[in-house]
Parts: structure tokens; C-alpha cells; sequence
């Protein structure tokens, strides 16, 4: 490779690189495609995922042999991810587009968003069942203003 084209290929890809992308939130573009209750059932399943994880988690933490271990950071990482995807689905899609200054509510939905957020955190953050629980009552919680619509 010629040394003019090396250097354009490093700039170019040290651009790629330095340059931040857009989150892959739903939807920051004004598309009208919502299905509000789908995402609270999907965070169900997020959190039926954590509650697995952490009974997982228990069964395997006495256990010394390298399978077991391996398979208990594989069940950390799950717990932490989808713990996550809640969090990343009430702040970039429920927060942005659904939780309004105008609505009558605001104060109570920013709350009860809001205790979806630090519960997660909290789920992340311990490997007991109680707070798996706790995150469980908050995101049912949120079916009350996004309840299922039949089409």
C-alpha cells in the first residue's frame, strides 16, 4: 500500500473511532411507530431474565470447578446486561419520548420511571432476589400509563 493511502486509511479510521455514534434508542426520530406496552413487557422479560440469573448465581457460587466459575461470569454479565437494557429503556426511549412536562402526572411518572432506573441499578449492583423483586413492582408499575392496546 502506498504511503499516501496507509495514511488516509489510519485518518479515516482513527476518525471512525474518535467520533461518538448515535445511541440505537427507539426512536429519536419523529417515526410514529410506538408500542409502549410491548417495551414494558419486554422489560418483564429483562427482569424474569435477572431473577433466573441471581437463582443461578446462588446455585453456583459454592461450586469450584472451572466449568461452574465460568458459567457464573457468564450469569453476572447476563444479570448486568439486561439490567441494563432497562435502564437504557426508560432513559434514552420512555424518558425522552413518553414522560412529558405537559402531562397532569409529570411529578408521579418521572418518580415511577425514575425507581424502574434504581431499581435495575440496584439489581446490578446485588446478586439477592429482593431487589430483582423490587425492579419487578416498579416496572409494573408503568402498565398503568402504557396499557395494552388491542389493534
Amino acid at each position: 500500500m502506498q504511503k499516501s493511502k496507509m495514511i488516509a486509511f489510519v485518518f479515516a479510521l482513527g476518525l471512525m473511532l474518535a467520533v461518538p455514534r448515535m445511541a440505537a434508542a427507539h426512536c429519536q426520530v419523529p417515526c410514529g411507530i410506538y408500542d409502549d406496552y410491548a417495551r414494558v413487557v419486554s422489560m418483564l422479560e429483562d427482569v424474569a431474565t435477572i431473577k433466573k440469573a441471581v437463582k443461578v448465581l446462588g446455585q453456583l457460587a459454592d461450586k469450584t470447578d472451572v466449568q461452574s466459575k465460568q458459567q457464573f461470569v457468564r450469569w453476572v454479565n447476563t444479570k448486568e446486561l439486561h439490567a441494563q437494557r432497562i435502564i437504557s429503556s426508560i432513559s434514552d426511549y420512555f424518558l425522552t419520548q413518553r414522560v412529558k412536562a405537559k402531562q397532569a402526572d409529570y411529578g408521579q411518572r418521572l418518580k415511577d420511571h425514575h425507581a424502574v432506573i434504581v431499581g435495575a441499578m440496584k439489581a446490578k449492583q446485588n446478586a439477592s432476589m429482593a431487589p430483582a423483586e423490587d425492579l419487578e413492582k416498579a416496572v409494573n408499575v408503568l402498565i398503568k400509563y402504557y396499557p395494552e392496546h388491542t389493534h
